[in-house]
Order: C-alpha cells, then structure tokens, then sequence
C-alpha cells in the first residue's frame, strides 16, 4: 500500500505511472451482475437480510461447491459477509483462544499476521520455496504443530505467488489433527492444472471465499465463511453484533454471478492467462528468476535478487524511475525478501508498457 499511496501521489502530479503492484481485477463486473444488483434497488431490496446470509445465495454457493468440487455443504454450514476479511476476522476471533498457534506460510498474503494476532494468537511460519513452487511442504509442517497449534492456514492459489498446492499435498495437510483454513479467493482463476477444496480431503476445515477475484465484484464487498457446523452459531452471533448482515443487494448479485456469469468469467480468464504468459516471457527475458510457473491468480512473484536483495528500496527505486508500481516481496514475509510482486490485473497494453520501462530501467539503473 506504500507503494500504491506513492504511485498516486506520482500521478497527482502529472506522472504515467503503470500500476501492477494492485492486485484487483481491471475488468467491469458482468453485465448480469449489475443488472441483478439495480433490480434489487429498484424493487426495494435494501433492507437486512438474515444473518447467515440469504438461503438462495447460500443454496447457489452449495450448488457450485458440488458441481465444482463434488462436495456436499449444507446451507446452515454458510456465513455470508461483506467480503472475505470480515470472514477472516469473524473465524479467528471465534476459533483462538489467547496463544493459540496458527501455522501460515512464508511468504503469504500480508494480513493474515495481523487476523491472527489481532484475536491473540500466535503467528507460526514454515519457509516455502521458489523451486518448489512456493508449495507448503507437509514435513515442514508436521515438525511445526505443537499442543499449542489450533489451525493450519493455505492460501491456493497463492497471494503472492499465484502458485497451486497440489492435491497431494493438501491430502498430506489434511491429515494433521489442527483444523485446516483454506482460503479459496482465488479459486477459478486457474490456467493450468486443477486447484482443489479443502473440503475434498476433509471435513475438519474452514473455506473462505468469495466474489471479488473470480467476478471482478471487489466494490460490491461479497464473501463467504463454510464452517463446521459446531462453529455456526458463535460465527452467527459475532456477525449479529459487528455487522447484522451482508448487503442484501449484493446478495442478489452474488446469485446472478454465481448461476449467470459463467461466459464472462472464461472471457475474463482467457484475457489473463494471454497476460500472465506474456509478464512470464519478458520477466525471464530480463533475468528475473521464475522457476515454477505461476498458473492460478493474477500474479507473478519473480526472484529479482540479480538487482538487489532489498526489495523495498528496490520497488520504490523502479517507481521513481520507471515510473511502474510492484510490490516488494518483503511485504509478505521474511523469506519474500529479494522478490517482487508482478500483478496482471491490468490492460495487455499496459503490461507491454510498464514490461518495456522496467527494461529500460535496469538497462539504465542496474
């Protein structure tokens, strides 16, 4: 977000800045979406809705869960919520108790950390690494559960890495005595390969997930909680006194994308997996270190350590001269130093230009 704030400020001032260190969708919400979304305005749909979240939504969620994945949820087992971050919040506020263990990868998604901590837990990394595609290996887990451990946290496809888990690995995963929570956001988003639920290998599990990656539906703030039923009704009556319920009109929304959408979403698919091989090939071209493909998500987590082993005065100096935005790999994680962060969350002819300044720039600089 330094970098984001940076690059805004740059283009106040006048300054083209190419911005793919945000990782949201560029494209426009499907049509069906928002046209179910002004139908519930017009028809007076503004009113709370039951704090579980409409049944129809939840009823769909369990359809596509089925056809998807083959696994079956029931309705009740479902919290909708404004996006996946309150679901996050609610999930680990009603599961730790003070010092409870939470093992997350390194690098991950920046905020998991302060979810964890924020419920006073305790944050337990296991290093992935970028010739094993980022992937979690299970024995480096398994030597990190402790009595104190009360969750195993995966993230497939991977923020920052765009990397899959395979199914034999998340097999190996669920297997472990700890609950495991997946979060499932980038679910869809997948090129190559088959991303997997949780919910195939277990049923001691919790799925996050939502509608922002796969529907490009970010400003409509839509997410879901799939929970073991024990855990329904504390969740309930967190979500009852912090936030009574979703928007209902982004409910409706949210069955239109899930049962109409499906022809955007492969549109949208084809067009950032023609960006994600592009970024792929210049990025190597340049000599950024890209040992496994990225194949899910719209990210490229390259090694840039050929330029500089601190990724953040690194960001911030090809900012400033390229005048193109990345993430700094230190931002997630300890073992994300000496990466950076490449989103193709952006116009095909925006990555050619920000590919061909970041040439420049190391031509130049480096």
């Amino acid at each position: 977000m330094d970098v984001l704030e940076k690059a805004c400020e740059m283009a106040a001032q006048g300054k083209d800045i190419i911005h793919l260190e945000v990782g949201e969708p560029d494209f426009d919400t499907p049509a069906c979406v928002k046209t179910a979304a002004c139908k519930a305005l017009d028809e007076g749909f503004t009113h709370y809705t039951h704090s579980l979240g409409l049944l129809d939504l939840r009823e769909a969620i369990c359809v596509y869960y089925r056809e998807t994945y083959n696994v079956h949820i029931d309705p009740e087992q479902i919290l909708v919520t404004s996006g996946s971050s309150p679901a996050i919040f609610m999930l680990f506020s009603a599961l730790l108790e003070p010092g409870d263990q939470v093992i997350i990868s390194d690098p991950h998604y920046a905020c998991y950390p302060n979810f964890i901590q924020f419920a006073q837990g305790e944050v337990v990394t296991v290093p992935v690494y970028e010739e094993d595609g980022f992937q979690l290996r299970p024995q480096e887990i398994q030597k990190k559960i402790s009595h104190r451990t009360k969750a195993i946290f995966i993230n497939s496809p991977s923020n920052p890495t765009g990397n899959l888990l395979s199914a034999r690995r998340m097999q190996a995963i669920a297997s472990f005595s700890p609950y495991i929570v997946s979060d499932e956001i980038y679910h869809g988003l997948v090129y190559e390969g088959k991303e997997h639920s949780i919910l195939e290998f277990t049923d001691k599990a919790f799925v996050l997930n939502g509608f922002s990656k796969l529907f490009a539906m970010t400003g409509l703030r839509l997410g879901y909680l799939i929970a073991p039923k024990k855990y329904i009704r504390p969740l309930q009556k967190i979500h009852q006194n912090f936030f009574i319920s979703a928007n209902a009109m982004s409910q409706k929304a949210g069955i239109a994308a899930l049962t109409q959408a499906h022809e955007d979403v492969q549109q949208m698919k084809k067009t950032y997996n023609q960006r994600r091989l592009f970024m792929i090939r210049r990025l190597r071209e340049m000599g950024f270190g890209i040992t496994v493909e990225p194949t899910g998500a719209f990210y490229v987590f390259a090694n840039a350590k050929h330029l500089s082993n601190d990724s953040y005065e690194l960001a911030f100096d090809i900012l400033q001269h390229a005048r193109v935005g990345v993430a700094p790999g230190i931002d997630f994680g300890r073992h994300g130093e000496g990466y950076l962060r490449f989103s193709y969350a952006n116009s095909m002819e925006n990555i050619a230009k920000g590919m061909d300044r970041l040439e420049a720039y190391i031509q130049t600089h480096r």
